[in-house]
């Protein structure tokens, strides 16, 4: 189901696709701060987290032939106190090295896997030459 994000080194998904190329455009699932074996990355470090989340949103780029400039919004969900928040922020504007695509920044109570504090779904389309 996931060959072309698991030959480039990203971890298995229970049941669902990463993405799906349609057009000029990447749909993809959010995001997770899940290392190669399905590991999660930065327990209780949600700056680790969103770093890693980032990453994995590179690599699945890659494999479906897209690059960082094609990405033209992000939504960053994060559990947890004001802290982490701002220490997502952090990691992501450090991570584009202060050009941030546009970008919505979210508290939430809540997300898919135990201890995970931060998850990044991406608007994705090509550029034109």
């Amino acid at each position: 189901m996931n060959d072309e994000e698991v030959a480039s080194g990203m971890a298995a998904t229970p049941g669902y696709r990463y993405a799906e190329v349609e057009g000029d455009q990447l749909f993809v699932a959010g995001q997770v701060p899940l290392d190669s074996t399905g590991s999660l990355v930065g327990a209780g470090d949600a700056a680790a987290q969103a770093t890693a989340c980032l990453e994995n949103l590179a690599i699945l780029l890659g494999a479906h032939d897209f690059d960082v400039a094609d990405l033209r919004r992000l939504v960053i969900y994060v559990v947890g106190e004001h802290q982490n928040l701002l220490d997502a922020w952090g990691a992501v504007t450090a991570w584009f090295h202060d050009d941030v695509p546009p970008a919505t920044l979210l508290g939430v109570n809540l997300l898919g896997y135990e201890s995970q504090l931060v998850e990044v779904d991406a608007t994705i389309v090509r550029r034109g030459d």
